[in-house]
């Protein structure tokens, strides 16, 4: 008779479970055999890769996907807060296809543009003036060169395990690719190291860049008494205080911001900004984007084929007017946080060590055994049992990040938010004994 899953290592649980996933997929295995010949490592995306390969999707609907071998999932992934609007809600694919109709690549302004830059606007005041991109990746770099060339000033602060973009990554401190600014890498939630490293390098720092949500490291809050420091240090230097939002501007009508009741100097914006489709901005204070008016003397060029393309820049708006609308926004960030912190209640009264961080519709599951403010109070092997779990919440038909991240879109309903709940109580169930003896082995 096979041992009990609570009685196995990790190791051992983890290669039973993808044993049992590869038998389930036979479709997938050989759709990844057949992309590894085109692409290295069978993908274009590193963050899709999982052991022992990943799921290849046909297609979606709603809050659902369905994989090649006839599988449905209810879809947690959420294209990581890309997919806020679910795969297929008819006002913004009927505004696509009125906007195919009339012209794709126009190399023009259009009035889409201006009014999704108004309606973005009104979301966001501290974003007097914005530019389109095309990601929140570019967004960032786009901001960062903005406050290098406003400030005449050259180091960039950023903080350990932060997520800006493909090539500005900070696992670890830093990464091979990123570009290379001259960077100061600080503590998340650390108030006065921080404080000591804006005012060691006042004179030559141009920006300060933080998600308010530490978002690849765990979604991991930042304080409310750390974001005002960081206002309060940055006024005082002449830095500017960069807020990426590409992320955290999904949590209630004026994202994070709004929340807290900080301007920032630049605000970035991506993900589902574009209705579900390629786009970002990056945009903020009136004298500083100013810089970017070409009838100015002194004018800042910033290119970009796509930046203004017409199918995102109507799905944005459509998006954002009629779908997630600011009321719409209030209620998905206050029913999901609710929804949250009952699952943090449930796995709590279970004596197993499992904390959910976030906040709203965007969280992460941990197994740590002390309360998480900062990357490092999460514990290696809590990344070996989100593996585990992600596995067994995908013969559970439940689609989460490979990681343990959590994104909720706009279709989910109740039998949505019932099955997470229940791959959650069925994987601290059935591992419950194997997490509590890993965590005492840490104590």
């Amino acid at each position: 008779m096979a041992p009990a899953p609570g009685n196995l290592s990790i190791d051992a649980a983890l290669a039973s479970v993808r044993e049992r996933y590869a038998r389930s997929n036979p479709k997938s295995a050989a759709a990844f055999e057949a992309a590894k010949r085109v692409m290295p490592g069978g993908n274009t995306r590193s963050v899709l890769y999982f052991e022992p390969f990943p799921l290849t999707m046909e297609r979606g609907e709603d809050a659902e996907v369905w994989d090649i071998d006839g599988h449905r999932y209810c879809d947690f992934v959420g294209e990581f807060s890309a997919g806020l609007y679910g795969h297929t809600d008819p006002r913004i694919k009927a505004a696509i296809v009125k906007a195919l109709d009339r012209g794709v690549v126009l190399a023009a302004p259009t009035t889409m543009e201006e009014r999704l830059a108004s309606a973005i606007n009104e979301r966001f005041p501290s974003i007097q003036k914005l530019r389109f991109c095309n990601s929140g990746t570019e967004a960032n770099i786009l901001a960062i060169v903005t406050a290098i060339a406003v400030t005449g000033r050259s180091k960039v602060l950023v903080f350990r395990e932060a997520y800006h973009g493909g090539v500005l990554a900070f696992s670890g401190g830093s990464s091979p690719i990123n570009v290379p600014f001259d960077f100061v890498v600080a503590e998340f939630n650390k108030v006065e190291s921080t404080t000591a490293l804006i005012r060691q390098h006042a004179k030559n720092l141009a920006a300060v860049i933080v998600e308010p949500i530490l978002g690849a490291a765990g979604n991991i809050p930042a304080t409310e008494g750390f974001l005002h420091a960081l206002r309060r240090e940055t006024q005082k230097t002449g830095t500017l205080l960069i807020f990426d939002e590409v992320k955290t501007s999904r949590c209630g009508p004026g994202g994070m911001q709004g929340i807290v009741g900080i301007a920032p100097d630049l605000t970035t914006l991506g993900k589902y900004i574009g209705g579900g489709l390629a786009s970002g901005a990056f945009g903020g204070r009136r004298d500083v984007m100013d810089r970017y008016d070409p009838t100015s003397s002194n004018a800042l060029r910033h290119a970009g084929t796509f930046n203004n393309n017409v199918c995102s820049m109507t799905a944005g708006y459509t998006g954002l007017t009629q779908v997630f609308t600011r009321e719409r926004a209030k209620v998905f960030l206050e029913e999901h946080e609710a929804f949250r912190r009952k699952l943090n209640e449930r796995v709590a009264s279970s004596n197993v060590p499992v904390q959910i961080t976030g906040l709203g519709s965007m969280f992460t599951i941990h197994f740590a055994n002390r309360p998480i403010t900062t990357p490092a109070d999460i514990p290696p092997i809590s990344r070996r049992l989100a593996q585990l779990f992600h596995v067994e919440s995908l013969l559970q038909g439940v689609l989460v990040a490979s990681r343990g991240d959590v994104f909720f879109s706009l279709p989910v309903g109740e039998r949505h938010t019932r099955a997470l709940s229940n791959a959650i109580s069925h994987f601290v169930d059935l591992y419950g004994e194997l997490i509590r003896r890993e965590m005492a082995q840490l104590s």
